[in-house]
């Protein structure tokens, strides 16, 4: 269980953190409410996965999740570029999360 809650505290983060893109530096009222509320959530959740796994792992599977899914956000809905560097550290990424959940088992 703690390892769902901590995806969907990854997912929240991902949502926080493209509402606060759309939010222009807190300008827009709805996207400002989203980041908050989004942020509110993830940390929540995060906090209450933190209770079981370790800290580390915790944390790093968090932000990777975050990383990764604005990153996906970015080029899908915002047309941000893509390249062969960019996909490369992604995957960089997206292994270390991998190998940290092999390794917290």
């Amino acid at each position: 269980m703690p390892w769902i809650v901590l995806v969907i505290a990854g997912l929240f983060e991902v949502v926080w953190a493209s509402a606060m893109k759309q939010s222009h530096g807190f300008t827009r009222l709805w996207p400002s409410v989203i980041t908050i509320v989004a942020m509110f959530a993830s940390f929540a959740l995060l906090s209450w996965s933190m209770r079981v796994l370790p800290l580390g792992t915790a944390y790093m599977v968090w932000t990777g999740i975050g990383a990764l899914g604005a990153f996906i956000f970015g080029i899908v809905m915002l047309g941000e570029t893509v390249s062969a560097m960019r996909l490369a550290a992604a995957g960089m990424i997206l292994i270390g999360l991998v190998l940290m959940k092999l390794a917290s088992s």
